[in-house]
């Protein structure tokens, strides 16, 4: 490949851009963590290309010293493990050097949710407000069909069918996933599609110079937030995460809600299984034989 002949991490960079068509923002997290390495490689004397285990070991741990938590430290090696591997694949090494190394585990948080109340006090914004309508309709459309900011923003009219109610979508490495769009956020839809009168090509939210941007919709919806009375940190994500609690708890389909949160992994999708615990815990007491903890003097306890 043509870039071959370019500084390997340039030459990894540029596969990833137009190769592997990576979006902006992973491409840029990708770039300050083999800048870090390369920074290091040079400071020590050290060929980044020639770096082994033990060496890029020490760059770790380095790392780690000048205060990154343990998810940047894994983030950092992955992109690490990733450019060797790349490197390898292409005949310039001899193996791997992160292969064998294991960042510290980052403690697993979970991710804050609105309750169903909440949620509705948050969509249920004055429509005869200004931009009413179309607040409504985002936000509607955010919490009934659990988008991706940037899917949202991306969103046009032709995307969307509201006689059938689905939303169409391109999610993250370009894979596209139909998703249920709800009779409020169809009806939201449907006002201010009336009010606007696009053309099938056009963004369904459209901002200054084409397409709303991420961090208007953000500044937004903490506004929004603030109006309606919720004094939680309201942020996009919040959404489709309370989108994706609320439908595990009425359902229990794990691989359901998998499918419609577009994760290619299901261990992803998993961490809404920790949110839920309490609803399940009363499923498995209502449901199972052997669950009842209460002894009663009906019941011996004499067990099989």
């Amino acid at each position: 490949m043509g870039s071959i002949d370019m500084p390997s991490i340039d030459a990894y960079l540029a596969h990833l851009h137009v190769e592997r068509r990576m979006s902006p923002h992973t491409l840029d997290g990708y770039r300050r963590d083999l800048e870090s390495l390369r920074a290091w490689s040079e400071a020590q004397g050290i060929d980044v290309d020639a770096i082994h285990t033990e060496q890029l070991r020490t760059f770790i741990a380095s790392e780690h010293r000048r205060g990154l938590s343990p998810k940047s430290l894994q983030r950092r090696l992955s992109a690490c493990r990733s450019f060797y591997r790349w490197l390898l694949r292409h005949g310039r090494i001899q193996a791997n050097p992160a292969q064998p190394i294991r960042a510290p585990k980052a403690p697993r948080k979970l991710p804050q949710v609105l309750d169903p109340d909440e949620a509705k006090a948050l969509v249920e914004v004055p429509t005869d407000a200004p931009l009413g309508l179309r607040d409504r309709a985002l936000l509607e459309l955010f919490y009934s069909s659990g988008l991706r900011l940037s899917e949202l923003c991306a969103l046009r009219w032709r995307d969307l069918d509201l006689t059938s109610g689905l939303v169409t979508v391109l999610g993250k490495g370009s894979k596209q996933r139909s998703v249920p769009v709800g009779s409020f956020a169809r009806a939201a839809l449907t006002e201010w599609k009336t009010e606007r009168r696009p053309v099938d090509d056009a963004f369904v939210f459209p901002g200054r110079n084409g397409a709303i941007t991420p961090r208007a919709v953000q500044l937004r919806l903490r506004t929004l937030a603030q109006r309606q009375g919720l004094f939680k940190r309201v942020h996009p994500h919040l959404l489709r995460h309370s989108f994706a609690s609320h439908v595990l708890e009425s359902s229990g389909d794990l691989r359901g809600v998998q499918e419609l949160l577009g994760h290619a992994d299901i261990s992803t999708t998993q961490i809404y299984t920790h949110l839920d615990f309490g609803h399940l815990s009363k499923v498995y007491d209502a449901a199972h034989p052997r669950a009842r903890r209460k002894s009663g003097k009906g019941e011996t306890g004499n067990g099989s």
